[in-house]
């Protein structure tokens, strides 16, 4: 088969089913369950989730962020206030998250606004990075263009030296952001393209459970 012939990529979904009868009454509890489940299932990197942001006029950029922390506030993540993601936060409060489990034939997608995290939220997730990721925050001037690799390794071999023997603190340019959801889609593979659609939305402080078609 030609990598160009995508008309003969087909792959039968069958391995679970998803009811409104059955989820959790609230999105949190059934994302913590299925999270939950792609952890067991040895999931590659569970807690990846694709970022949808875009600017004032709605162009829009999406990339692959890792989640952090999850509770019913909302879904944290962390990134360099410069980057083109905090750019585009700035001018565009709201934002979109997918997160693709293949091995489980499942996904979720959530929706909401975007808020900047507390300095003390920023600083407790820092406090529990790998000290080579937390000189490579204040290293990397994340979504600039720089010359080569190089310049790169020698901005690191530079920050490893100035804070030689010395605690690194978080960045000013570095921190979290919060996004709070006003929607959640679980979706389960089903033969056929027949896919299970269970949409949770927010109307006055409740969630709505409601089916949608594939």
């Amino acid at each position: 088969m030609s990598p160009k012939d995508l008309n003969a990529l087909r792959h039968e979904y069958s391995l679970k089913s998803l009811s409104e009868n059955d989820v959790k009454p609230t999105p949190i509890e059934q994302f913590d369950l299925w999270l939950s489940q792609a952890i067991e299932s040895g999931v590659p990197e569970p807690n990846a989730m694709t970022l949808a942001t875009s600017t004032f006029d709605g162009k829009p950029s999406a990339r692959v962020v890792l989640l952090k922390h999850y509770d019913d506030k909302g879904m944290s993540f962390f990134t360099n206030y410069e980057s083109r993601k905090a750019k585009n936060i700035l001018q565009n409060p709201y934002g979109a998250l997918v997160f693709y489990w293949p091995e489980l034939e499942r996904q979720v997608r959530i929706e909401g606004k975007i808020h900047k995290a507390t300095d003390a939220e920023s600083d407790r997730y820092f406090k529990t990075r790998p000290e080579a990721s937390k000189i490579g925050a204040w290293a990397s001037p994340q979504s600039s263009v720089i010359p080569n690799r190089k310049y790169l390794e020698r901005l690191m071999a530079d920050f490893e030296e100035e804070f030689k023997g010395k605690t690194v603190k978080r960045p000013p340019n570095w921190g979290g952001y919060n996004l709070v959801p006003t929607l959640f889609e679980f979706w389960q593979g089903r033969p056929n393209r027949l896919h299970d659609r269970i949409q949770y939305t927010l109307i006055n402080n409740q969630w709505k459970i409601e089916r949608l078609a594939p």
